[in-house]
């Protein structure tokens, strides 16, 4: 009867141990393949906060990666308006106007006011002041938003400027511009100012007249007693009838720099009436 063998104890072989050693140790790092839920899956370099590559789950960029800090981003600045103007009289200025000539009175009874030129070069920029502001006189009584013939009110609103004239040769200006003797005016203002030169440069303001035509024109589309003849002209010293004065060489300056081909308008009121 032959003898039962004696057993010898199991020993693996020394490769199969050392892959299994790597099995566990990769498991653990999480840089190997293993099983989740029963299907493989890999454990990218992500997910131990080193950036995998492009693309990659967990990359910087990657569809579910967490979103990075974003640079701000400022927003355009609006265009800057005219000081002191409401929405409805912006509203009337014309798109097209790049000039504005702004007179704006103390008061609605005052006879005095201040004008300033704005430009708009650039619409996305805004109004601009072109020159520094003026000391102007307007009419005796103050303003009105419905000017009727005698009343020494000036009328209220926004006009074009299409014309020019005067006694004297015009400075270098662009506006069309009547050189005639009638634009001679004698006697005194409300103060006893002499008038005489008041007329040697005059700017048309397109109020109840044709645009376009000479300041001298005397065609009144609304009916000859709502007013007529308003004009920007030479200061004498003291109130006016309905007209904006502002002072000989102001007037020069400003036949200098008004361009028809920038639409120029004239904005002018009361400061109350203006900021509505």
């Amino acid at each position: 009867m032959p003898l039962p063998r004696p057993r010898v104890p199991l020993r693996l072989p020394y490769v199969v141990c050392a892959a299994l050693l790597l099995l566990l140790a990769g498991y653990g790092s999480g840089t190997l393949a293993g099983w989740d839920g029963g299907r493989a899956t890999t454990k990218g370099a992500g997910a131990t906060g080193v950036p995998g590559p492009p693309g990659a789950a967990g990359a910087p960029g990657a569809p579910g990666a967490p979103a990075g800090p974003r640079a701000s981003v400022v927003p355009p600045a609006p265009p800057q308006e005219i000081p002191g103007l409401g929405p409805r009289t912006r509203a009337q200025i014309p798109a097209g106007a790049h000039q504005a000539f702004v007179v704006t009175g103390e008061s609605p009874d005052s006879n005095r006011s201040t004008a300033v030129l704005y430009t708009r070069d650039d619409p996305a920029v805004g109004w601009r002041p072109a020159l520094a502001p003026w000391p102007a006189h307007n009419a005796l009584n103050g303003w009105t938003a419905e000017h009727w013939e005698g009343d020494l009110r000036s009328p209220v609103g926004v006009f074009t400027l299409t014309a020019a004239g005067g006694r004297l040769d015009p400075p270098d200006t662009a506006l069309p511009y009547d050189l005639s003797p009638d634009f001679k005016v004698e006697g005194e203002g409300f103060h006893g100012e002499p008038l005489e030169g008041s007329f040697d440069y005059v700017i048309a303001i397109d109020y109840n007249r044709l645009p376009g035509t000479s300041p001298l024109d005397h065609t009144r589309p609304l009916g000859d007693e709502r007013g007529g003849g308003i004009w920007i002209h030479v200061d004498h010293g003291g109130p006016t009838q309905g007209c904006v004065s502002v002072t000989e060489d102001r007037m020069e300056e400003l036949l200098g720099v008004l361009d028809p081909a920038k639409e120029p308008v004239i904005v002018m009121g009361d400061a109350a009436s203006l900021s509505r």
